[in-house]
């Protein structure tokens, strides 16, 4: 029979949770230790995470992040399971499945939360998604499914803010993705699931945010003119603003919503992700961008204006109401633009 734990640090105590054949064993003795305290090791298992990740600065005296939005990250953690798997998949280990709490998805907000993660949920998913990783460099996301740039433009943005950027895999990737680049500069997909047409030559303008968020942590940002046929194609996209390549991406009263966690294509992501590229930051095309963002600020915060209906209640995203971890985002793109 085959054993398996996972072990939490919490404080000076150490919980191991045992896992036989797949399930928790009842029998264990030490989680008859914990449920004779009235601690039942699957119930507790998000906030004895919750409270791995906190990191309260007492020498200041002010609360975390993790502290401010500990409901939050709860209410993600306690998705885990709701795909039918661990680690918010399925199964057979999708893990676009099931937005805004796909496994992917997640991830982005937890680190948006600033959870440590060095916790074990963060660092399992984490394996998870490497797992998925193929030699050419990319991620086959679904274990049937064809695999597309815009799969693997998301999953190394995300495990960038993990901080793989130097990763040998992610270096792989990258590599793929400029072997790939489209001749406008972007990327694109080559499905064609609204038919063809004369816009869907063009390189997809979602896909190519996603491409260039993951770049900005790498030696390739503002060094390769390659990123910079990438910025003035998206740059070109705010003029024309017309459905783009295959997945008819466009610039509309949708894309005009600040939506955040930044999830697809949207305005606050545009400007945010464009403000790390020189090639962008003094362009006009940036800078009206930039100005319509702000005109839709109060009192200096982001109100979010279009959150995934699902997560519209969580308080780091709150519909219609000022977000001060989005605010953060704005303040980053103003210091980007002062280097």
């Amino acid at each position: 029979m085959a054993i398996a734990g996972e072990v939490v640090i919490r404080r000076s105590v150490l919980l191991r949770n045992f896992v036989l054949n797949g399930q928790e064993s009842a029998s264990n003795p030490l989680l008859h230790l914990l449920a004779s305290v009235g601690v039942h090791a699957k119930k507790n298992r998000t906030s004895i995470q919750i409270n791995v990740a906190m990191k309260i600065d007492k020498e200041k005296n002010n609360q975390s992040l993790v502290e401010l939005y500990d409901t939050d990250i709860e209410s993600i953690i306690d998705k885990r399971y709701h795909n039918g798997a661990d680690l918010w998949t399925t199964e057979d280990k999708r893990i676009y499945k099931g937005a805004p709490f796909s496994t992917l998805e997640s991830l982005l907000m937890l680190i948006e939360l600033e959870t440590n993660s060095a916790i074990p949920i963060i660092k399992d998913a984490t394996e998870l998604i490497l797992s998925l990783w193929r030699t050419d460099g990319r991620f086959q996301v679904s274990p049937k499914g064809a695999i597309y740039p815009c799969h693997t433009a998301n999953v190394a943005r995300v495990l960038c803010r993990l901080g793989y950027a130097s990763d040998e895999r992610l270096v792989k990737t990258f590599d793929h993705l400029l072997e790939i680049q489209h001749d406008d500069g972007g990327w694109r997909c080559n499905t064609f699931k609204f038919g063809r047409g004369e816009e869907t030559v063009f390189s997809n303008p979602g896909t190519t945010l996603a491409v260039l968020d993951a770049f900005r942590y790498t030696k390739w940002l503002n060094t390769d003119n390659r990123l910079n046929k990438a910025v003035e194609s998206l740059l070109n996209h705010w003029e024309t603003r017309k459905p783009m390549g295959p997945c008819h991406y466009g610039i509309g009263k949708l894309f005009m919503q600040v939506e955040y966690p930044f999830f697809r294509y949207n305005l606050f992501f545009y400007v945010y992700v464009l403000s790390f590229y020189e090639r962008a930051k003094k362009d006009k095309r940036f800078i009206d961008a930039l100005n319509t963002l702000k005109s839709k600020m109060d009192k200096g915060k982001i109100i979010v204006e279009n959150p995934n209906r699902k997560i519209a209640n969580l308080k780091f995203c709150k519909k219609g109401e000022p977000s001060e971890l989005a605010t953060k985002r704005y303040t980053e793109i103003i210091e980007n633009l002062k280097q």
